[in-house]
């Protein structure tokens, strides 16, 4: 009995590894929308910072990803920020941790444009055969001042692999 269990259990761990790794093949196309800046909160020190981000990719070869984004963030104490980017990512196709870099054009209202080389790590973590639910960390490096502009942040998205 307990034979059929650890079977049955590796059978199912295939299964589902494949199914991961499917996704990531070659010519496939990506979509996804992200929000970041979760302190919702609002105090007279922090103010408030709310982001989303559209991203939209496509497989040069198996695991590896062209991506092109867009982004949006609005922030209580300076104008709001828009972002250009581009950038690939490669996927470890065993468990569909992501890593990935680019470059992205930061325009904040009047105040300054920036380039900033960025670097990210995440989780596709598979709701059915092609939506994903994933967690991202990632750091974006400033030209501008290290320590007032280059952030490190986390983001939460909802892909869609076709």
């Amino acid at each position: 009995m307990l034979m059929k269990k650890k079977i049955c259990l590796a059978l199912v761990a295939l299964l589902v590894s494949l199914t991961a790794n499917a996704q990531f093949e070659k010519e496939k196309m990506y979509f996804n929308a992200s929000l970041s800046g979760f302190n919702l909160r609002y105090s007279g020190n922090e103010k408030c910072n709310f982001g989303i981000q559209g991203t939209a990719g496509y497989f040069l070869e198996d695991n590896i990803m062209l991506l092109a984004t867009v982004g949006y963030n609005k922030k209580t104490d300076v104008p709001s920020t828009v972002t250009l980017g581009a950038g690939g990512r490669y996927y470890f196709q065993q468990n569909g941790i992501y890593c990935g870099a680019g470059i992205k054009y930061v325009h904040v209202g009047d105040l300054y444009d920036d380039f900033m080389p960025n670097i990210h790590v995440g989780y596709a973590f598979f709701l059915g055969r092609q939506v994903t639910i994933e967690p991202e960390l990632y750091y974006n490096q400033s030209f501008k001042s290290h320590k007032d502009y280059s952030t490190i942040g986390f983001r939460i998205g909802v892909g869609v692999y076709l």
